[in-house]
């Protein structure tokens, strides 16, 4: 969904390739010509190869999604995060800033790190994983952010279904079913709000799924905290876990093995990961729509917007329904 922010000023359309290599020589930075487009939807992010030095990674930031307060503040949780030595990719200061302007286009330079992705199967790994998510988090937990939003059932649930819902995303003739289960899912994410009663919030990568981590034989590299906001704990790490309850258990286990080294983990966070995950969804299918106007979107996911897409929508919350009633996952 659309956050707080300042009215778009460009739009991507306009972003060409000379466009990004000039944005780069503004701050500073010959290209040789190469450009490769990395896997970013929301944003903009090309690695750049330059005539001097490694290639760079410049990331154009969506017009109109987060004020330039939301994202400096993004920018300066990261260096934080560098100063205890936590392994993060910060934006580059350039002349005192992080944060510039080109054409229109808002856009951050970062050091290009490459990596692999984490084997989640093998606990050590978990293990790993859980004690540099525990650093991080003791460190979000030192102060709040101010310019960045709080993950609450306002934001991620029932904004996104009054968008789909009065923008008329929903076919007609399923209209009235998901109407019903959306709300049931609702309902069902406040009763596990209430089971969990007041947790801490703090600050968060707040998207660390498997893809934004990059592993290396020094261990992860924690990347894109575009998403960063104030939440839960447990919403940095239920992203990581898959599969059957009892594996999920499993992993969550060799997580919190690692995680609690440097920070407690509140074991009644562990009611909010189904409600968390139907928030998800709910906001998922909510920001596809609000970016259907891109062309990029149309072209990456073709089956948005579909009848089948929203049958299948309506099955996914009924299943989060009924697991929204099941015990939580404890540690084990």
């Amino acid at each position: 969904m659309t956050e707080t922010s300042s009215p778009p000023s460009q739009d991507f359309s306009m972003l060409s390739p000379d466009c990004v290599l000039n944005a780069l020589e503004s701050v500073g930075f010959r290209s040789d010509g190469r450009l490769l487009a990395l896997n970013s939807y929301e944003n903009r992010v090309y690695q750049a190869g330059m005539e001097e030095g490694a290639p760079l990674v410049a990331k154009f930031y969506r017009p109109g999604r987060w004020t330039d307060a939301a994202i400096l503040e993004e920018h300066a949780f990261v260096q934080e995060l560098v100063e205890y030595e936590i392994p993060v990719v910060p934006a580059l200061v350039l002349d005192g800033i992080s944060l510039h302007r080109f054409e229109g286009f808002r856009f951050a330079v970062f050091p290009n790190h490459g990596g692999r992705a984490p084997e989640l199967e093998d606990c050590h790994t978990l293990e790993w994983m859980g004690r540099f998510l525990g650093r991080i988090h003791a460190i979000g937990a030192l102060k709040p952010f101010r310019d960045r939003p709080r993950l609450d059932i306002s934001s991620f649930g029932e904004q996104p279904r009054d968008y789909l819902l009065m923008h008329e995303f929903i076919p007609a003739d399923l209209d009235a079913a998901y109407r019903s289960v959306v709300n049931q899912a609702l309902d069902g994410v406040r009763h596990c709000l209430a089971r969990a009663g007041e947790v801490r919030v703090l600050r968060l990568h707040g998207d660390c799924h498997p893809g934004n981590v990059l592993w290396t034989d020094e261990g992860p590299h924690f990347v894109d905290f575009d998403d960063s906001r104030m939440g839960p704990a447990v919403q940095d790490l239920w992203m990581l876990l898959s599969g059957e309850r009892a594996h999920s258990q499993q992993q969550l286990h060799g997580v919190l093995a690692g995680y609690e080294d440097f920070c407690d983990f509140d074991e009644r966070e562990l009611y909010l990961i189904e409600p968390l995950r139907t928030l998800r969804l709910i906001h998922y299918a909510a920001w596809l729509a609000q970016r259907w106007d891109d062309p990029a979107f149309k072209q990456a996911f073709p089956w948005f917007n579909t009848q089948h897409y929203w049958q299948d929508r309506i099955l996914e919350l009924r299943e989060q329904v009924a697991l929204m009633d099941e015990p939580p996952l404890w540690q084990a």
